[in-house]
């Protein structure tokens, strides 16, 4: 099978570690486009918490695919670079998405994901692992009062709020901030995902009938074509 293009699906909420039987699980398999593909858990976001780490072995178990982790707080030796570089999915945590970021930074893992994503290693992952990828996003990573993070990875352009129907206060605070003149983007409910291909929407995908992904920009917000996996 070809290697396929740099490709994010960015989830809105949910995924191996909070829906473990989530079909979304097995769609961000299925775009490496092989057999029993090779998937690395980063849960730096979450403080490489272990009952995390422990959930997200116990989702791959039902699935057809090699699961690992790397950790940055308790650190093994392994080269990042090379770890990364060895998988064909990449899962991401939530969590914090500034620590996320910082620690990221301090580990070179920001240059990793960058390379990984171009030979094409799908990069995905759900809250703090949706909104970590684009230039800017609405977060709680500084109190529960949600702020705006404008110093993400930008590998996709524009800005990105997670859990927009599963937490009141998101929708308001990011149309709100987006109104103001904070760059527009996308938003997902949760279990939502969006999936780019290169830094252009190729398509939306939900495992709950009636979530949908959004589009946000100064003009107001509007639901995007998205498809429920069975």
């Amino acid at each position: 099978m070809s290697t396929p293009g740099p490709t994010i699906v960015a989830v809105g909420g949910g995924g191996f570690v909070s829906t473990p039987a989530s079909p979304l699980n097995s769609y961000v398999l299925g775009l490496a486009g092989k057999p029993r593909p090779r998937i690395c858990f980063v849960p730096t976001a979450g403080g490489d918490n272990l009952a995390y780490v422990a959930a997200f072995y116990r989702a791959c178990a039902a699935l057809d695919c090699e699961p690992s982790d790397l950790a940055l707080f308790m650190r093994t030796g392994e080269d990042v670079r090379s770890k990364l570089l060895a998988q064909d999915v990449i899962w991401v945590g939530g969590g914090n998405t500034a620590n996320l970021l910082a620690i990221w930074r301090a580990h070179g893992v920001d240059a990793a994901m960058r390379e990984a994503w171009e030979a094409g290693i799908v990069l995905s992952g759900s809250s703090a692992g949706m909104i970590c990828w684009f230039e800017a996003s609405i977060t709680d990573s500084f109190g529960p009062q949600l702020d705006p993070l404008d110093d993400g990875l930008g590998f996709l352009p524009g800005s990105a709020c997670p859990h927009y129907d599963g937490e009141d206060r998101r929708r308001p605070v990011y149309r709100a901030a987006v109104a103001a003149g904070f760059p527009g983007g996308y938003a997902a409910d949760d279990q939502v995902g969006l999936r780019f291909d290169g830094t252009e929407l190729a398509e939306c995908v939900s495992a709950r009938e009636g979530a949908s992904a959004w589009r946000v920009d100064s003009g107001g917000e509007r639901a995007l074509p998205t498809r429920l996996l069975s």
